[in-house]
């Protein structure tokens, strides 16, 4: 059986209880639409399955209206922001601590120092706005 970093080779998990190991991760826009291409038939039960080191704030927010995010910091602090009724909602996270991001929820994340988080999202019509 093969071995894949989640950070280099994201995984979807689909219809059927599936896991499908997914082409090496590149950061740019084309590779979320790709993915789209490939999965798009689960729809809302499709669930993209990724880890990411920051070092920095994100400098943009998104939004997931198919269905929830987990958001899981495995190493490092993450300062996950919420956008709920119209306020900012913070939620340090610890390694080991997870939140959620509810449907449409508008979410970021300040980073201070360096932080690795495991995300698992329901990514169809996702959203992105500038921060």
């Amino acid at each position: 059986m093969p071995v894949n970093r989640l950070d280099e080779k994201p995984l979807h998990l689909g219809l059927g209880a599936t896991a499908t190991v997914q082409p090496e991760f590149t950061g740019e826009m084309s590779w979320y639409e790709a993915y789209g291409e490939r999965h798009g038939s689960d729809g809302q039960e499709g669930r993209l399955v990724s880890m990411h080191t920051f070092t920095q704030p994100w400098d943009s927010w998104e939004m997931h209206p198919a269905g929830a995010e987990v958001v899981l910091c495995v190493s490092g602090e993450m300062t996950l922001i919420q956008e709920i009724d119209g306020k900012e909602v913070r939620t340090i996270l610890m390694p080991g601590e997870y939140a959620i991001n509810a449907p449409g929820v508008w979410h970021t994340a300040d980073i201070a120092k360096t932080a690795t988080g495991v995300f698992i999202t329901a990514g169809e019509g996702t959203e992105v706005r500038p921060r």
